[in-house]
């Protein structure tokens, strides 16, 4: 009993310590990205950007005030992305592409260069997000449909429509309305998540979840690194992959594959569901993720394999008797 209250304790305490800091440091970044894309769009300076960022955006089915979410999110991460997303008047399906974008595509310097110290390139897991997020939004789009033109409509008419104090008014509830739903939600998860960990309970999971990391094409032996990173986010599984990576447990194929995997597909607990609890749906926040991932994996093993018979054959035809 008394071991059961000690994990308990320090699980709960695990949580609220980790929470705390993902708190303070969204906050730190949500509300003056926030701030700053609402005092953009009220100025009207993204209608004179619009003709710099209309070609990149049509690409993905979106108007050119997308191209603000995204920078953001790519740069920042996630609850800056979503900061500058919910300041602009987006439609339901805009919103869902630029998720679909940023949950792949996000904090990209920073989880770069923890991924190229826990044993592959910064350069090249960077480019494959970007393709993965391109992919998966133009295939998304192709379902959801283009509302670019009434969502930039929206925009232009919500820049003149009030007046700078009334509009600050507004901004400053819907951001504090957004901020305690976010912590609410980032606790809740950090909590949960300190519990798995206190209670020793991620191995039995992985077992239980062996048929998904098949599908993944992810090892099984990879699995504890696979759901730390998939639970946890980058930061957190890179941390477990550097040390087993400096030990030399596992191939270069073994860790690319696991890298390409959280590449795409990190943090599915609770990434998805800050997209969810501002109105977007779970279909979209989970599963083209899961399947571009899915599929970058398997590509990746066909090209070794491919790979690896072409050097076989050259070597065979190159030391066989004339």
């Amino acid at each position: 009993m008394e071991s059961f209250q000690n994990k308990f304790k320090s699980g709960l305490m695990m949580g609220i310590d980790k929470g705390t800091g993902s708190t303070i440091w969204m906050l730190k970044i949500l509300i003056p990205i926030s701030f700053f894309t609402k005092l953009l769009a009220y100025s009207g300076w993204l209608e004179h950007l619009k003709f710099l960022l209309t070609p990149l955006m049509s690409i993905l089915e979106l108007p050119a005030e997308a191209a603000m979410p995204l920078i953001a999110g790519i740069l920042t991460g996630i609850y800056g992305g979503i900061a500058a997303m919910l300041t602009l008047p987006f439609t339901i399906n805009q919103m869902t592409l630029i998720a679909i974008f940023l949950l792949i595509s996000h904090n990209m310097i920073q989880e770069g260069i923890v991924q190229g110290q826990s044993g592959f390139g910064s350069v090249k897991i960077t480019c494959i997000r970007l393709t993965a997020s391109v992919i998966a939004t133009i295939a998304a789009g192709y379902f959801l449909g283009d509302e670019s033109a009434i969502a930039s409509a929206k925009i232009a008419s919500a820049s003149v429509q009030q007046p700078f104090m009334p509009m600050l008014k507004d901004w400053g509830i819907a951001t504090l309305y957004l901020c305690i739903r976010i912590i609410l939600i980032v606790m809740s998860l950090m909590i949960f998540l300190g519990m798995l960990k206190s209670f020793n309970l991620i191995p039995r999971i992985v077992r239980i979840l062996s048929p998904l990391l098949k599908m993944m094409g992810v090892e099984e032996r990879l699995g504890i690194l696979w759901l730390t990173g998939a639970a946890f986010g980058i930061a957190y599984g890179a941390a477990v992959i550097i040390e087993e990576f400096k030990e030399g447990n596992f191939t270069d194929k073994e860790l690319t594959e696991l890298h390409i995997s959280l590449g795409i597909n990190h943090a599915i607990i609770e990434d998805p569901s800050l997209f969810v609890a501002i109105g977007l749906s779970a279909f979209w926040m989970w599963i083209p993720r899961l399947l571009v991932a899915i599929i970058f994996v398997h590509a990746y093993r066909l090209w070794f394999k491919l790979k690896t018979n072409a050097e076989f054959h050259s070597k065979f035809f190159l030391f066989s008797p004339k």
